[in-house]
């Protein structure tokens, strides 16, 4: 019986962690690619874990053995029907937040058979205690088994699966698995029926095997240890999607990084759930302790170092608390008569972390702050000193306050001379706040004392004079005082800058100078040559429409209504109130909003969506290029922006440029020390257009070559796509 359970949960939690990747694959380009979107699917599935777990201590609790199976089974069989796991993006919403449109998509596409496979697991580790023949039956082990389960498959999902096979054979093998899983899932609820039959007809009633040789088996739940099981889920389930949201919008928005926090957390119930109470409870304290003082520093410092430190660091950070709160619910877990009762109270405080760090923590703060907030929350998880007199609970007010004081203090006394007198003024008090480790609340007040700090403290050129957030980002506006600029800042990378000199304040700056590819294409396409309507997918500040001259048409196509309202507030960016030609912005996704515009309307379309680090794949497929070539005319021109630290786009556009038998040409700009002080930055370009001739002057430009790759690659379809084999990485 239990290794037809196992199995059965096995498959199930793997069903589970492929079908999250795979839909969020479907949705994520839909939506500009953002992080956001991801974190919301996590939302919806800790919701519909938290649906399917109430739905087992239900029917647990109130449905006899055989009543339970019947119910069950008969849910299972009827799911095969309902698993059309198919999209439509004629419904999603062009304008404003896409959080209903995403929870409607996913509650018809996989609502049931996410759901039901939910269930698997709390459920086979319930029924497996109605046998009561075999009692040493242990249905932790079987939550650790499917967490391994959970973990493999959310890795080998972009690993493996993503890379060979097409969106519809994914599905296909994903449907058959399904089938399959419900006919086992058919077979151990008959078994358990007859077990249970068999079990009431030779032990008497009162006899409960089930908590024998488990911790609390007998013992009656409190209100505490409820309320410590929803906070102990509630900070890793939260600290999941915000470092996530930390490392993706603050320092690489690699897809990639979407996955690891969360493989990381299910390997923390593999460790702390399958290991039988081997992971002590000591060391994860410990190295938690010790890691997460330098990565409250660099947060507070907001420092640029290379994405191969950060990254490792923060990850580590997070596993270790969740390390921490897992071992902290392991040892506080109960008999397997409350077991049902103790998922549903672990799924709940999932819940209402994910609905608190996707959903509230954008409406509430302007910049990533629940990330430092809930590090401070994990500090708090750890035995505390025996020793709990007045004095001592003074102390742990006194000393972090007197902590944070003395750093702000020394730093704006010594540390506008360099880094190093920065962290110098620091390290005293981070060894004072890790000495105070045995204290709880005065070493998580210590951190938060060392946060904010160096959050008060500014020694850079830059002044921060906006900040702003919506489903698609943070981002913030600042002054640097060296460049004489007011920079754009969407993560951590530069969008758009703008001269603060009157006399510069209508030149294009960064990625867009008139000396860069962009300004040698418009130079080609004056005058006599310039395109009448012009198309520009990405508005960022506004900044190609210093390009515009009348009697020009130019449309922006933009995803995120708060970017337009920024770049059209003069009091930080002035290009669209300074443009010379009529200029409009149109909101929405681009590619939904092209279908709406008349056929070979644009003279030029530029597709500038990948100037951050993240992709919107479905921009550069093979059916976003036949949109955008039935929107040009029959002379059009279409220019991409591939600038990305970590991904090469070109091979992408090559493939696609020979696909639709396309001339492509390609430009690297480099910048020289100069330049840069004057506000240019590096940048990389694709022109195409039907034919060399289109190309005008840029196809005798020197400066621009044939684009070409030494390795093919497949044409990415919407169907199809492979951002593993593109990656840059280490970058920094």
């Amino acid at each position: 019986m239990i290794y037809l359970f196992g199995l059965t949960i096995f498959i199930s939690s793997a069903l589970l962690f492929l079908v999250e990747p795979m839909i969020a694959r479907i949705l994520l380009p839909m939506l500009g690619g953002t992080p956001a979107v991801w974190n919301t699917c996590v939302v919806f599935f800790q919701a519909t874990l938290f649906a399917g777990y109430l739905y087992t201590y239900a029917t647990t609790r109130w449905l006899r053995p055989r009543m339970q199976a019947a119910v069950h089974a008969t849910l299972w069989l009827l799911s095969i029907a309902t698993i059309p796991m198919a999209l439509s993006v004629e419904a999603m919403p062009t304008v404003g937040s896409p959080i209903l449109w995403l929870f409607g998509a996913l509650i018809t596409s996989v609502g049931m058979p996410f759901f039901l496979l939910s269930t698997s697991s709390p459920m086979l580790q319930q029924w497996l205690t109605t046998d009561r023949r075999q009692p040493s039956a242990d249905p932790y082990m079987l939550y650790a088994a499917g967490n391994v389960a959970s973990l493999t498959a959310l890795l080998s999902y972009p690993l493996i699966l993503e890379p060979r096979l097409r969106l519809g054979e994914q599905r296909a093998i994903w449907v058959i698995a399904y089938a399959a899983l419900a006919i086992l899932t058919v077979a151990c609820a008959a078994m358990m029926a007859r077990a249970a039959s068999k079990t009431a007809a030779t032990l008497p009633v009162e006899h409960d095997l089930s908590q024998e040789g488990d911790p609390g088996g007998g013992n009656r739940l409190s209100v505490s240890d409820r309320l410590r099981w929803i906070a102990l889920a509630f900070i890793p389930a939260s600290l999941v999607i915000a470092v996530t949201t930390y490392l993706t919008t603050d320092i690489a928005a690699v897809p990639m990084l979407w996955v690891l926090p969360l493989a990381l957390y299910l390997l923390t119930f593999v460790l702390v759930f399958g290991s039988r109470g081997v992971v002590s409870f000591g060391p994860p304290v410990r190295l938690f302790s010790l890691v997460c003082l330098p990565v409250a520093v660099l947060v507070g410092l907001e420092t640029n170092l290379p994405a191969v430190i950060q990254v490792p660091a923060h990850l580590l950070t997070f596993f270790l608390a969740a390390m921490v709160c897992h071992t902290e619910l392991w040892q506080r877990r109960p008999g397997t008569a409350h077991l049902t009762e103790f998922y549903l109270w672990l799924s709940l405080g999932g819940v209402l972390g994910g609905l608190f760090t996707a959903l509230a923590a954008p409406v509430m703060f302007t910049s990533i702050v629940e990330y430092p907030l809930l590090l401070v929350l994990a500090c708090l998880v750890r035995p505390a000193a025996l020793l709990n007199s007045v004095r001592q609970r003074l102390l742990d007010l006194a000393v972090p306050a007197a902590l944070g004081v003395g750093i702000f203090l020394g730093c704006q006394i010594f540390g506008h001379r360099n880094v190093i007198m920065v962290l110098a003024v620091v390290l005293v008090p981070l060894l004072v706040v890790y000495s105070s480790s045995r204290r709880p609340w005065r070493f998580a007040l210590g951190v938060a004392a060392v946060l904010m700090s160096l959050q008060l403290y500014t020694a850079s050129p830059f002044q921060v004079i906006y900040r702003g957030r919506s489903f698609f980002g943070a981002f913030r506006v600042v002054e640097d005082n060296t460049l004489h600029a007011r920079l754009f800042f969407h993560g951590a990378t530069v969008h758009g800058m703008q001269s603060l000199e009157p006399g510069r304040r209508a030149e294009p700056m960064a990625y867009f100078t008139r000396s860069g590819p962009i300004g040698q294409v418009f130079e080609a396409f004056s005058g006599p040559r310039a395109k009448l309507h012009v198309g520009i997918v990405g508005l960022g500040i506004g900044t190609l429409a210093a390009y515009a001259e009348p009697p020009q048409r130019w449309t922006f196509f933009e995803i995120d209504p708060a970017l337009e309202r920024l770049a059209r507030d003069a009091r930080y960016f002035t290009y669209l109130a300074d443009a010379r030609a009529d200029v409009r912005v149109v909101l929405g996704d681009a590619r939904i909003a092209l279908r709406a515009e008349p056929a070979g309307e644009f003279g030029l379309l530029v597709l500038d969506a990948f100037s951050g680090d993240a992709v919107p794949v479905h921009l550069i497929t093979r059916e976003a290029l036949h949109l955008y070539l039935q929107k040009v005319d029959e002379h059009g021109v279409l220019m991409f922006h591939v600038s990305n630290r970590y991904v090469e786009l070109r091979p992408v556009l090559n493939a696609l440029a020979k696909d639709a038998n396309l001339a492509a040409l390609t430009e690297d700009d480099s910048v020289s020390e100069e330049e840069f002080r004057h506000g240019k930055a590096a940048s990389r370009w694709v022109v195409m257009a039907r034919s060399a001739d289109d190309l005008g002057p840029i196809a005798r430009d020197p400066r621009w070559r044939a684009l070409s790759t030494s390795a093919p690659l497949s044409v990415w379809t919407d169907d199809f796509s492979n951002l593993m084999t593109l990656f840059k990485w280490p970058a920094s």
